[in-house]
């Protein structure tokens, strides 16, 4: 028989890697709740047209990215969610969430694109995101970067740069695309064949193209900055102005136009050196037109979207630890006809909060093991203490307790007096 295994660059997350995992989305978790922000959950698979609409018909994504299919039953063209931004506001739209103000939203999850995988690059990757919807000003571009930054913060994540740039208002991108065009017309011989392809139909993304032999012809091609109004102006000088009074450094990006044609104004990516070309771990910006495009009522948003994998890997870089996740307490139990009696005492300590693994055999009718083999997994499993429920603790009514991670000596105690241990345990992490 076939051996089926994983679709490549679709991985799968097992412990212990799992819990650095559980361990980033609490610390997100806890973080968006202070900065009042509301968790959100959306469909994997919207409508093909979603993301036609919402991301650009002559988008990388839509082109030649999405996981699309048609529905057997009812010939509906399907996809699989490429990014979140779009599902959240059709859901915003559906819902009227904006009826009675401004939302501040967050979601986590899998999304999907058929991409070469490679390091921090999969098929399916994950993304935290943020949104805030139905702001208009600076304040609300600034505070989503600021969320960000307090991110790294509390992950201890370090050589991490803030790149900025404006977009401006769609007639003023109208005007620099036709002087952008008309000197990369000029240009033409110096374009790959990306470029040549994306010359009308898309040509700011050529600007961030990352080929080293057409760097130095875009470095010269008219800046999107220099078409902005008064208005668009006064919207980034209005976010530098907070990022600064925050003490949060940035630099200018004029290239940065992101990938997706939703955005307009302010535009950011947080960047790392340290995981080669895949060195953006959060992009975003602000989308002011993107609600009424997918058939709502005009209303502003801005928002961002964090590379899990990518994060976890600078972690890594960085030798950031995560917390293992290891039970406060291993149950060995030299005797099985104890069982019942020892799983009602471990299921009073976990309604305690106490985490507890107790032993168990591994295969049919291999028996409970020796005290040293128990012994040997108790150690193995990371707990702080071993709870020894042998006959002579139970002739006497009690449970030892072994630390197993830390000083001090092993101790009897009643098996009455557990609550109180599984107490001062708490008090103690």
């Amino acid at each position: 028989m076939q051996k089926l295994v994983a679709i490549k660059g679709m991985n799968d997350i097992l412990p212990p890697e799992s819990a650095r995992w559980e361990w980033l989305e609490d610390k997100v978790r806890a973080l968006m709740a202070r900065y009042a922000y509301r968790n959100m959950r959306t469909p994997i698979v919207e409508p093909t047209p979603l993301f036609v609409r919402g991301l650009g018909e002559v988008t990388d994504i839509v082109e030649k990215e999405m996981y699309s299919f048609e529905d057997r039953l009812n010939g509906e063209q399907l996809t699989l969610r490429p990014e979140a931004t779009a599902g959240v506001v059709r859901a915003v739209v559906e819902h009227s969430m904006l009826y009675d103000g401004g939302k501040r939203l967050y979601y986590m999850g899998p999304m999907f694109r058929h991409e070469r995988p490679q390091r921090g690059r999969y098929r399916q990757f994950h993304q935290i995101g943020a949104e805030a919807l139905g702001f208009p000003g600076a304040h609300a571009d600034a505070e989503l970067i600021l969320l960000a930054h307090a991110l790294w913060q509390e992950l201890g994540l370090q050589d991490v740069r803030l790149e900025l740039n404006s977009l401006g208002q769609p007639e003023e991108r109208r005007a620099h695309r036709a002087a952008l065009i008309q000197y990369l017309e000029q240009h033409q011989d110096q374009l790959d064949e990306d470029a040549r392809r994306r010359l009308y139909s898309n040509p700011l993304r050529i600007l961030d193209t990352k080929n080293p032999a057409m760097q130095a012809m875009v470095e010269g091609a008219p800046r999107l900055m220099d078409f902005l109004g008064e208005a668009s102006l006064a919207h980034f000088e209005g976010v530098k102005a907070i990022l600064e009074a925050n003490g949060v450094a940035w630099r200018i990006n004029p290239r940065l136009v992101r990938g997706m044609d939703y955005y307009n104004l302010t535009v950011f990516e947080f960047i790392t050196d340290r995981l080669g070309s895949q060195g953006t771990i959060c992009g975003g910006g602000r989308y002011d037109y993107l609600i009424e495009q997918i058939g709502g009522k005009p209303a502003p948003a801005v928002g961002w979207a964090i590379g899990v994998e990518r994060v976890l890997e600078l972690l890594k870089e960085q030798g950031v630890a995560a917390p293992e996740a290891a039970a406060d307490a291993y149950a060995v139990v030299p005797d099985p006809a104890q069982l019942p009696r020892v799983m009602a005492h471990l299921q009073q300590l976990r309604a305690l909060g106490v985490m507890v693994q107790m032993h168990a055999p591994t295969a049919a009718g291999e028996g409970m093991g020796s005290m040293k083999s128990q012994f040997k997994k108790a150690d193995a499993s990371g707990a702080r203490f071993a709870l020894v429920f042998g006959a002579d603790e139970w002739a006497r009514g009690a449970v030892t307790v072994k630390p197993l991670r830390e000083a001090g000596e092993q101790a009897e105690r009643p098996l009455d007096s557990l609550a109180d241990w599984a107490a001062t345990l708490q008090s103690s992490r």
